[in-house]
């Protein structure tokens, strides 16, 4: 695969690539190597599946990947105590894995690299150049909601940064709340050395209740591993308002989970309600902000297309049982 190639697979669906002409350079390397981290905690959910995409696009791409399983960040965050983060974290694999990863990912788990004395004096190095202020910042939409915060919030992205020194990371994948502590990472490392990963942010998807994110502590997602009856209710009680496309979960799954893999969208109606419809996305949008087309022909449309693009996950997992 030529360079191009390379480059259009990876942006695609991104909301930004810092920087393009940074990532052409990594790409030119004889080996590139990409990396996420997410917090062993709750169900793996439809948001995380947007960016575990985001990592097979890489690996299509010849990027090496790595999954960097954050136990000791999920316990800084408040997920559960050690032991409940360790249980979770195969099956946070598992459900990586049964998404389409290939079985060549590393995935590491973060306590076996971040108690090493070298680790903790890079992390006491970035704690002396950080301000209070920014690291509390870069931390706004990853901890929970708390009137009285902990020290643990502002240890947390200092340690994240470090992640990408110690996983050798060229590329740094995340959601957009990633965003801050990327781009604390590529003001502070070069400052102690070391180069400045590429930054990759995917779309945030929102949460069934409308709210800015989809969170298995907020019980707003879709499992990816949920049964299809358990989709099919919980896409009926999503938030989506008639006519409105912005911030509705609902059109966010058919973009991100439907037109990515086929063209159309086949909205199944009764006769008597205008017939069947075969849409694509711009006539799908076009009908819905309109209002030719009602929300809860949108939802059953899209909780059956659900339903069969998970169902390689769940028959995965079930054959872990």
């Amino acid at each position: 695969m030529d360079l191009e190639s390379k480059v259009k697979i990876i942006k695609e669906g991104t909301l930004e690539v810092v920087t393009p002409d940074e990532l052409k350079e990594k790409l030119s390397q004889e080996t590139v190597t990409a990396y996420i981290g997410y917090e062993p905690s709750g169900k793996v959910h439809l948001g995380h599946a947007i960016t575990v995409k985001k990592m097979m696009a890489l690996q299509k791409a010849g990027v090496k990947v790595k999954i960097l399983l954050a136990d000791l960040h999920a316990y800084l965050n408040g997920k559960g105590s050690l032991e409940e983060i360790k249980q979770l974290s195969e099956y946070n694999k598992n459900c990586f894995l049964a998404l389409g990863l290939s079985e060549e990912t590393e995935f590491v788990m973060g306590s076996s690299f971040q108690t090493d004395p070298h680790y903790t004096i890079l992390v006491y190095q970035l704690a002396l150049s950080t301000t209070l202020t920014r690291a509390k910042r870069s931390m706004a939409q990853i901890t929970r909601d708390a009137q009285d915060h902990q020290v643990a919030e502002v240890i947390y992205p200092l340690m994240q940064v470090v992640d990408m020194l110690f996983l050798e990371v060229d590329l740094a994948v995340g959601g957009m709340e990633q965003r801050k502590i990327h781009m604390l990472a590529r003001d502070n490392l070069p400052r102690l050395g070391y180069p400045a990963p590429v930054c990759i942010h995917t779309p945030l998807l929102h949460g069934t209740d409308g709210s800015e994110k989809m969170s298995s502590s907020k019980e707003n997602f879709i499992a990816i591993d949920d049964k299809p009856e358990v989709i099919r209710n919980k896409v009926k009680k999503c938030y989506c308002p008639p006519g409105e496309l912005e911030g509705n979960p609902v059109l966010e799954m058919a973009q991100h989970f439907i037109f990515t893999d086929q063209k159309t969208i086949l909205i199944k109606r009764p006769e008597k309600f205008g017939g069947d419809l075969n849409l694509n996305q711009t006539e799908l949008e076009q009908m819905y902000s309109s209002g030719e087309l009602h929300p809860l022909d949108l939802k059953n449309a899209v909780a059956n297309h659900l339903v069969e693009i998970l169902e390689p996950v769940r028959s995965y997992m079930d054959n872990l049982k």
